[in-house]
Parts: C-alpha cells; structure tokens; sequence
C-alpha cells in the first residue's frame, strides 16, 4: 500500500543523566490504516526509525532478522499496527513494544499508540538475556519511555490529540522534562 513521505516535527526536550536533549518528532509515513513516526534528536541528521535502518540494511549476519522486521512493517502499513505485531517491552505502564519476529538477536523497539499509530524507535543485537543487561538497547527503551510519559502529559492537557492515523497539535507543542 503507498505511502506519503513526509515530515513533522514536535519540539521536546528531555532530560537524561542531567542533560537535555532537543527532540524532534517526525511523521515518517501514512498509510490508510497506520501513521508512523520517528523520534529525531537535535544534532542528528536521521531519526531513530532510519538510524535503525541504516545499522542493519547491510549487515549480512543479520540479514534474516532485519529483512523480518521489514516485512513486519510492510504488514503494519497495510492492516495496522495491531497489537498481535508486537511484544510488550519496558513497563506495565508504558506503551513500549518490540516488533514481534521469529528472531532472538535484532530488536526493533516502538511506542505503540494505538492500532493506527506507532512511533518507531531504534534498536540492536540483543546479546543478554534482557533489554536491561544491554547498555545500548536499555538506552533505546529508556528514550521511549521518557518520551511516551511526555506524549502521555500533552494528549491529557489538550497540546496534542490522536485522531485516527494522525498525532495533530504537534507543530506547537514544546515540552520539558
């Protein structure tokens, strides 16, 4: 199913160790079932979804893996994100998922806000036993869990809302952790 490239970004800062980070968000595709975006940190020319994509497009060790998030993505743009696509990561209470392949080593990680949008993070080679063994991959999730708390704070007071395939509001919308 085709999709319009296109960009959008929401203005954040977040707080990690005491150091801010400027964040961006980018609408990274649309599909008539599914908005995907992407998180972008200030001094960086990719976002985290095309970061991810470059890493492993070429690794031939891994090509197996990364070719099934590949299709894994083709089958979210065509009927969704729904949530059999996914595994739960990070906390209860948070929406971050990894995308669910029949793969032990790569990981994608996402915050899956609802059937029709997903922000897709980064990921890597999961060499531990959990996320949280892995420096690089307990990186990645804590990014997302700090920014689904901020997307969580801005849909409550009314700065952003989700209506269907699309996170509108987001061209205002500054936030500080």
């Amino acid at each position: 199913m085709p999709y319009q490239l296109y960009f959008i970004s929401l203005h954040l800062k977040i707080d990690t160790f005491n150091m801010s980070k400027k964040t961006t968000i980018q609408t990274i595709g649309q599909s008539d079932k599914v908005g995907l975006y992407s998180i972008l940190f200030d001094g960086k020319e990719e976002n985290e979804f095309r970061e991810f994509l470059h890493k492993f497009k070429d690794n031939a060790t891994l090509n197996k893996d990364f070719q099934a998030i590949v299709r894994a993505i083709d089958r979210i743009i065509a009927n969704g994100a729904l949530e059999r696509y996914f595994r739960t990561e990070g906390k209860m209470a948070d929406r971050v998922a990894a995308l669910a392949i029949d793969s032990q080593r790569l990981r994608l990680y996402c915050l899956r806000m609802s059937d029709q949008i997903l922000i897709m993070g980064n990921g890597g080679v999961k060499n531990t036993r959990t996320y949280e063994e892995s420096k690089e991959l307990y990186g990645y999730v804590m990014d997302l869990q700090k920014f689904d708390e901020l997307l969580k704070q801005a849909q409550n007071d009314g700065t952003i809302t989700i209506e269907q395939t699309v996170i509108t509001g987001i061209e205002q919308a500054y936030f500080d952790l």
